[in-house]
């Protein structure tokens, strides 16, 4: 992933190189058709998956100062911008994440094999967005089973949901 100058810039008294190239996975992943850009409506979603609850009337309230345009689009940069507001910084809140979505994995992972299916997965996704459609869902497991295994093991699935 390449990230310009400027957006480099912006981001680093914020948020340091790890936590912006896991935003840009995470962007990545929404952003199915390569636009540049993803739809305000998955802005919740996004934030669930990166361990961050916040509250419809929180995400109207950052939605309304990073869309001045109310064009219903997000750009990686106002993204990074509006997550950056969130990210855990504190280590014990990390482990604590890490330890809950641990205990989901283990959940999901029915044979106790260390992995799950992308079927599992496409199980998960819709339940984060039941707006998915199929394609999307495709694209998304393209960009999560970065092996092409045809399953998520814990790293994969711990990068997708936490970075």
């Amino acid at each position: 992933m390449k990230l310009n100058v400027s957006m480099i810039f912006i981001f680093q008294e914020d948020l340091d190189n790890e936590h912006l190239m896991m935003l840009k996975q995470t962007f990545d992943v929404f952003d199915v058709d390569r636009k540049g850009y993803i739809d305000i409506d998955m802005i919740g979603t996004i934030m669930d998956m990166l361990g961050t609850h916040v509250s419809t009337e929180e995400i109207e309230n950052i939605i309304d100062e990073i869309d001045e345009d109310g064009n219903g689009e997000v750009s990686f940069e106002e993204f990074a911008s509006m997550a950056a507001r969130f990210l855990v910084e504190d280590e014990e809140d990390t482990e604590a994440i890490q330890l809950e979505l641990k205990g989901a994995f283990r959940l999901y992972d029915r044979d106790g094999n260390g992995f799950i299916t992308i079927e599992v997965l496409r199980e998960i996704l819709k339940e984060l967005d039941e707006h998915l459609t199929e394609d999307d869902l495709d694209n998304m497991i393209d960009e999560i089973d970065t092996d092409g295994s045809g399953t998520v093991d814990w790293e994969e699935f711990k990068a997708v949901m936490i970075g």
